[in-house]
């Protein structure tokens, strides 16, 4: 029974390839971020839609331009283990790699084509400034917060749109992964969705995802993406690639990828967990 493998490969940004979220690290670089990180919980969590907070959490905030831009550093401080190691060997072994974000988009694209990926793959929230005034020259970049860009990455179920926009006309399998609520109802726009809780395990999306990563390394992604052949492949690449895979088998033999599909589920045994013998 062979495990699919999936050419197209989506990626949600904040508390799945970097430990934060940016809108939280802002927020308590100015003194605000219990009242913020409580209104990103209860959107990730599905309690309340995205639209129902994004305009409220920046306007507690108001960032300037440079402030937003900073996050940037916090996402590379805290990349997930084993992130930027996973994006290469998938990009690699040929799977196209995105980003899909309800970030902010400045820090999230140059964190993403730090990892490697290419702009045009990278989806993220514009904002705009206010005009500077004064004699900003002797205090600095002050522009601040004005607005954001309202469209799908803005409202809980938006994800989805963009998911088709960016695959448009191409072939091949799709899978998306993510820790939050607005991924889960992303996965509508996908063959699978990949449930994340390597950095906050959220319960409404661990119940619904057909899979399920618990560690906090992206490791146990490849096999996923890729199939057996992805791991055998990664042997003949240098070692550092030849220790992912290694990791990556070891890390599903300890049961850190679970099922709510007991069909995906058995079908993932047999690949990998029982896999049937070489005959040469």
């Amino acid at each position: 029974m062979r495990w699919p493998h999936y050419e197209h490969v989506f990626f949600d940004c904040d508390s799945t390839l970097t430990a934060v979220e940016g809108i939280d690290v802002l927020a308590e670089s100015v003194g605000k971020g219990r009242r913020v990180e409580i209104l990103t919980q209860a959107a990730m969590d599905g309690q309340l839609d995205l639209s129902e907070v994004y305009d409220k959490r920046l306007r507690a905030v108001r960032p300037t331009q440079q402030q937003v831009f900073d996050i940037r550093r916090s996402y590379k401080r805290h990349i997930v283990e084993d992130a930027a190691r996973v994006i290469t060997a998938l990009q690699g072994l040929g799977h196209k790699v995105y980003i899909i974000s309800g970030g902010l988009a400045e820090p999230v694209v140059e964190f993403g084509i730090y990892l490697g990926i290419p702009r045009e793959r990278i989806r993220a929230v514009g904002l705009t400034y206010n005009e500077l005034s004064g004699r900003w020259w002797e205090k600095g970049d002050e522009r601040r917060y004005l607005a954001h860009q309202e469209g799908a990455l803005t409202v809980s179920d938006g994800k989805a749109q963009i998911v088709r926009e960016l695959l448009g006309e191409q072939r091949g399998r799709s899978l998306l992964i993510g820790d939050g609520y607005s991924d889960l109802l992303a996965g509508d726009a996908v063959d699978l969705f990949v449930g994340y809780g390597g950095v906050v395990t959220r319960p409404k999306v661990q119940a619904a995802a057909r899979v399920y990563i618990t560690c906090p390394s992206l490791a146990p992604l490849l096999p996923l993406a890729g199939g057996p052949a992805a791991l055998r492949l990664l042997r003949s690449w240098p070692m550092h690639y030849q220790t992912l895979s290694t990791k990556a088998l070891y890390l599903i033999h300890t049961g850190v990828v679970t099922f709510t599909d007991e069909h995906l589920e058995s079908r993932f045994r047999a690949a990998f967990l029982h896999p049937e013998p070489t005959t040469h």
